[in-house]
């Protein structure tokens, strides 16, 4: 047990009070014995239900799974202020001072922004400074390589097309992403392992790589796109499997062909 008064309402100051009693002596055994790379999943996890919420358009689960993520950050922050390195002021103090200072056109810096298309070069030019990237190459360096591999992508042909590093058209990305399929397909009527140079992987790796390029061109985003794909599946699949009298695996390709083609024509 721990020396805490209960209270009807806590604060800010509460908050990271008890974060700090729940890994101190006397605290949780759970909470004591985590470390940054244990609790690392329930930081992702915690975010896509945010996520969740936000695409529910429910405010009670926003502001819950709101304070799920603050308690992931006042956690990592906590084991950070035990080590010594830093502590949730300097957190504070870290992002306070980032937001002034890639909106200098709010806080009464030099350069100046009429519309939300030069903000966003003023900001990229600013962040690129604050890192230290000299080149576009940097940037896309720095893209963290733990995103989810499309929104990876898009990050990246959106950077390089900033650069001038584009096709005039989405059709020559369209003829790019049927070239990536005719290699695709060389590769599989190769019949090699798919690890090789130039095997499956890789050219299944290219195509979604030029997919998320054409997404890009027009302003969409992959993994949503992604996301409807999976959930027309999903629909179209359980008319299928209603439809049917006996297992899947009973029937032709050409029959289960067919059956698609009628819960296609339903959902039309």
């Amino acid at each position: 047990m721990v020396n805490f008064q209960c209270k009807s309402r806590y604060g800010w100051d509460d908050f990271l009070e008890i974060m700090r009693l729940l890994r101190s002596p006397g605290g949780c055994p759970w909470d004591a014995e985590q470390t940054h790379t244990s609790i690392r999943r329930e930081f992702l996890e915690e975010t896509y239900e945010v996520l969740d919420a936000l695409d529910r358009d429910d405010p009670a689960a926003m502001c819950e799974e709101l304070g799920d993520i603050l308690m992931q950050v006042a956690f990592h922050t906590q084991i950070e202020r035990e080590a010594g390195r830093f502590t949730m002021d300097d957190v504070v103090d870290g992002i306070a001072q980032k937001m002034v200072y890639r909106h200098p056109h709010v806080f009464g810096g030099e350069l100046k922004a009429d519309n939300t298309e030069q903000v966003l070069v003023n900001w990229e030019a600013l962040k690129r400074k604050e890192k230290g990237q000299a080149s576009t190459a940097d940037a896309i360096e720095a893209v963290p390589h733990t995103l989810p591999a499309l929104w990876r992508a898009e990050k990246i042909q959106k950077k390089t097309a900033k650069a001038g590093f584009d096709w005039g058209s989405p059709i020559g990305a369209l003829e790019k992403l049927e070239e990536e399929i005719r290699e695709l397909r060389q590769a599989l009527e190769r019949g090699e392992s798919a690890d090789v140079p130039h095997g499956i992987r890789e050219e299944v790796g290219d195509v979604l790589f030029i997919a998320a390029k054409l997404a890009q061109m027009h302003g969409v985003d992959p993994e949503e796109a992604l996301h409807l794909a999976c959930d027309k599946y999903e629909r179209r699949f359980r008319r299928v499997e209603t439809a049917a009298d006996k297992p899947l695996s009973e029937y032709t390709e050409a029959q289960l062909v067919e059956f698609w083609v009628k819960a296609k024509e339903i959902e039309s």
